[in-house]
C-alpha cells in the first residue's frame, strides 16, 4: 500500500527513543497516523509540529497497519505563529479538537481545507479575525460530522427574523420574540455566525460563538465516547475572552 497526501500535523508522539507516531489531517485520506521514524531527533521535530502543513507518503504492507511516513515540509505554520501567544494557542486549540473529534481514516475534505484557512488567519496579516474563523471552523467541523447547528428559522415561529438564541438541546435558532419565556435556558446566538454583523465581533459575540461550538462538539461529538473538550481548547477559549 502506497498513497501520497497534503496534509497538517495534529500530534506527533514519541515511539521508542528516536522515532515518532504522526497524526496528520489530510484531504484525500482523513486523520491518518503513521510512524516517522527518527522523528524525535533535533533536525526533525521542528517540521512536526502540530498546525504545520506537511506532504507526506504512507507505505504499508497493508492497509489496515500504521505504516512509515515520510514527510516533506510544506509551510512552518507552528514557526510562525511563536511571536504570539494567541496565535499559538488556537492552532494548537485546533490541532487538538480535529485529533479528538475525528475518527480516523474517514474523509473529511472540507474540514481539511478550512483547517488551512484558519491556519493561515492564526499566522496572517490579520491576526484579528481568527477567532471568528475558528468558531465558524469548528460549526463546520459540526456539520460535517452531522452535528449541524439549524440557524436558518426560528425552531418555534419559523421566522428567519431576529434569531439571537440557540437551544442547547437542538441546536435550532429561535428569535426574541419567542425565547422571550425561557430566554436564560437558551445559549446566545453571534450575529457573526449568521454572516449579518456590521463591524468587528465584540468580545461578547466571540465568547458566545466558542461557547456555542464548544458546548455542541463536547455534548455530540466526544461525550458519548468518553471524551471531553481538549485543555488546550478550553485555554485558547479563555484567551480571546479575557
Amino acid at each position: 500500500m502506497d498513497w501520497q497526501d497534503d496534509g497538517y500535523v495534529l500530534s506527533v508522539g514519541r515511539f521508542g527513543d528516536h522515532d515518532a507516531i504522526l497524526d496528520v489531517l489530510t484531504k484525500g485520506h482523513g486523520r491518518h497516523l503513521g510512524l516517522v521514524k527518527g522523528g524525535m531527533s533535533k533536525t526533525r521535530r521542528a517540521d512536526l509540529q502540530p498546525g504545520n502543513q506537511v506532504r507526506v507518503d504512507w507505505k504499508a504492507r497493508l492497509s489496515e497497519q500504521l505504516g512509515r511516513y515520510e514527510i516533506e515540509p510544506v509551510r512552518a505554520y507552528a514557526s510562525l505563529a511563536l511571536d504570539s501567544g494567541l496565535a499559538l494557542a488556537g492552532l494548537t486549540a485546533a490541532a487538538s479538537v480535529a485529533s479528538a473529534c475525528l475518527p480516523e481514516r474517514e474523509l473529511h475534505p472540507a474540514v481539511c481545507e478550512g483547517f488551512g484557512v484558519l491556519m493561515e488567519a492564526l499566522t496572517g496579516a490579520q491576526p484579528s479575525i481568527a477567532p471568528v474563523i475558528f468558531v465558524k471552523w469548528e460549526a463546520g467541523l459540526l456539520q460535517d460530522l452531522g452535528f449541524g447547528l439549524d440557524l436558518t428559522k426560528c425552531a418555534v415561529t419559523g421566522s428567519f427574523d431576529n434569531l439571537a438564541f440557540v437551544s442547547p438541546r437542538t441546536g435550532r435558532a429561535v428569535c426574541h420574540e419567542a425565547a422571550a419565556p425561557y430566554a436564560s435556558r437558551l445559549m446566545a446566538l453571534p450575529p457573526f455566525l449568521l454572516g449579518n454583523q456590521a463591524g468587528s465581533p465584540t468580545p461578547a459575540d466571540l465568547a458566545a460563538g466558542l461557547r456555542l461550538t464548544g458546548h455542541f462538539l463536547a455534548q455530540s461529538v466526544l461525550e458519548p465516547h468518553g471524551k471531553t473538550l481538549p485543555q488546550a481548547r478550553d485555554y485558547y477559549a479563555d484567551l480571546v475572552t479575557r
